[in-house]
């Protein structure tokens, strides 16, 4: 099967850069470029692509309005952020507006494919150079805002309980599955359980939720 990509940047030799990269892997193809967010928003609807790799910084509607525009078209297409070093409020926005993944720039390129599939697929990534500061920061304004309580976990069973920590704490389904003693189908049904009951979109969700109850501590 075939992952069907936008690219949203307002540089074009980005732009390029990563449509030749696309262009000589078999399962990837571009589809559609875009150098704003009003382009990609567009684009999104009318191709419905399977993952649109958005930059933030764009001129007009920034790549954060164009996610949370996509995302709430309530359609397939997932959106996996293009991040530097030094954009962490950016990528604080982007992750509320509902980007599944985040990619730095610098990272290497068959890395940056494997984030594509990764989006497509449905799961959820955030690149390790961003996820500590990440997740710290967007923990403190989040406690800030509740006054501090941990977030109450609903309905949530105690292996459930041991699922979520182990999500929180950046662990695999197959790793879930090894650290439990069960298999990784087990581990699967476990997650999605868990997307469900906690209204979750993705992992990325479940990680912040897994901190929000206190049941993973915050980096420091």
């Amino acid at each position: 099967m075939t992952v069907r990509v936008v690219l949203a940047d307002d540089q074009p030799l980005v732009r390029s850069g990563l449509r030749v990269l696309i262009t000589d892997t078999p399962d990837l193809e571009v589809v559609g470029e875009a150098a704003n967010g009003e382009e990609a928003v567009r684009l999104a609807a009318e191709l419905v692509p399977d993952v649109v790799v958005m930059d933030i910084r764009m001129p007009g509607m920034d790549g954060i309005e164009a996610t949370r525009r996509i995302m709430a078209g309530q359609g397939p297409t997932r959106v996996l952020v293009l991040t530097t070093f030094d954009e962490d409020e950016h990528v604080h926005g982007a992750l509320r507006a509902g980007a599944s993944g985040f990619a730095v720039k610098d990272m290497a390129l068959d890395d940056i494919l494997a984030a594509v599939r990764v989006v497509a697929a449905g799961d959820a990534l955030i690149a390790p150079g961003v996820t500590r500061r990440l997740i710290a920061d967007f923990l403190a304004g989040s406690r800030a805002a509740s006054g501090g309580a941990p977030r109450p976990l609903e309905g949530v069973t105690d292996r459930e309980r041991e699922v979520l920590t182990l999500v929180g704490r950046g662990r695999s389904n197959g790793e879930i599955a090894d650290d439990l003693f069960i298999s990784v189908a087990t581990a699967k049904s476990h997650v999605a359980r868990l997307l469900s009951k906690l209204g979750a979109r993705d992992r990325v969700q479940l990680v912040i939720i897994a901190y929000e109850a206190g049941l993973v501590a915050p980096p420091g």
